[in-house]
């Protein structure tokens, strides 16, 4: 007989609406820390099969769905959802790519029904993060099929998110050979970049903004450009490449202006950066007699990473975007981002709103920005969705 848990009677969990979790409260009795890892079914008030899951006591999140049929966690299993999701990539890739310049996300948590499983493609290299207990049980057999099925030359774990302590999970990364995989020049969307996959933020760099990138760049052709929280700099070097007559990057981390200004060398491309708190370099008085941007970037790291600190966030994302829309010149571009699940759209679109009154500015959307199609969204999961955007023409 399978093992199953069940929904309390009362509760109106998201699971019944599609959604493939079912938190620890919403159940009427957990089952003992035995079953942790385990693949248990989940069962409605009136036993009705809801899927197969994986299971674990000591998370909030005790179950999360990656089949609506009875299934096992197997190699067969995953090695079935490893090709789909690839096969779903390869329809994606930039055409002309050689295999050394391709850089994709393979494997998508939930969305490709491997709840915890994250797999960053960065040429011959595979970059994977693993965040749940169930897949860092069978992380070896993950390890042996992308091997098998991807051929790379090597395998990175980065399974040093802190999200893993939510699972019980300790912190650590290693490669599958057991080499050190040494920091090289990778190339990611015609640009030059310097990587340490094995020691960078998240697996390396934000593939997700790949895309924006270019975008942006076409607002950039001989204007004046602010890349604020820049990072490596790709919004800078691609501003700087189409023809803009001044690009400055700021980021409050020195390692990361010194890889910025490394790709710019690398790149051949005049971009400037600067070691800075962005929120005090905006509300410096010297700020007022200096001469206004046409572009600004604005891509911070997550204001909002739980529910609870949404509120403080909110004022935080009024705050930048505040400033930067009294920074640019009259029919200037805002490029605006936030990569924080916990702030949906209309949460973004109010922030943005209230800026552009306090500003007392007139704004229209010239672009939504949203994460690229090798980050798939589930519509029933907004977790699944985290990074939005707008591209705004501020007069």
């Amino acid at each position: 007989m399978s093992i199953s848990l069940k929904l309390k009677p009362n509760a109106k969990p998201r699971v019944l609406a599609g959604h493939p979790w079912v938190f620890a409260n919403e159940v009427e009795t957990l089952l003992p820390a035995a079953h942790d890892g385990e693949v248990v079914e989940c069962r409605d008030r009136a036993e009705r099969f809801l899927g197969s899951g994986i299971y674990n006591s000591k998370s909030q999140i005790v179950w999360r769905r990656f089949s609506r049929e009875r299934v096992a966690l197997n190699g067969a299993f995953l090695r079935g959802a490893l090709e789909r999701a690839v096969a779903r990539r390869g329809k994606t890739k930039a055409q002309g790519q050689t295999p050394e310049a391709i850089c994709q996300r393979l494997v998508w948590s939930e969305s490709d029904d491997l709840p915890g499983l994250v797999v960053d493609q960065f040429g011959d290299a595979l970059v994977v993060q693993i965040q749940t207990l169930a897949m860092e049980q069978r992380g070896g057999l993950v390890s042996d099929l992308l091997a098998e099925l991807l051929q790379p030359r090597e395998i990175i774990f980065r399974n040093d998110a802190t999200i893993r302590r939510l699972e019980g999970l300790p912190l650590e990364v290693h490669t599958r050979s057991g080499a050190e995989w040494a920091p090289r020049w990778q190339q990611i969307g015609g640009m030059d970049y310097w990587l340490d996959l094995q020691r960078g933020q998240k697996t390396g760099f934000y593939l997700d903004q790949r895309v924006q990138h270019a975008l942006v760049a076409k607002y950039c052709t001989g204007k004046r450009v602010l890349d604020a929280f820049c990072n490596q700099g790709p919004f800078a070097l691609h501003a700087a490449r189409a023809g803009a007559t001044e690009v400055l990057g700021l980021d409050s981390a020195e390692e990361a202006i010194a890889q910025a200004r490394l790709n710019a060398e690398r790149n051949g491309v005049p971009a400037g950066f600067a070691v800075a708190n962005v929120f005090d370099w905006f509300n410096d008085p010297v700020r007022a007699g200096e001469p206004k941007w046409d572009v600004i970037i604005l891509d911070p790291p997550p204001f909002a990473k739980s529910k609870s600190a949404l509120e403080g966030a909110l004022r935080g994302y009024k705050e930048i975007n505040l400033r930067a829309m009294q920074r640019l010149n009259p029919g200037g571009v805002l490029a605006t981002y936030t990569c924080s699940h916990h702030m949906q759209d209309a949460e973004l679109r109010g922030v943005l709103a209230a800026a552009a009154a306090d500003a007392k500015r007139k704004v229209q959307v010239l672009e939504h920005c949203h994460q690229p199609p090798d980050h798939p969204v589930l519509v029933t999961m907004s977790e699944s969705e985290y990074l939005r955007g707008y591209l705004l023409r501020v007069d």
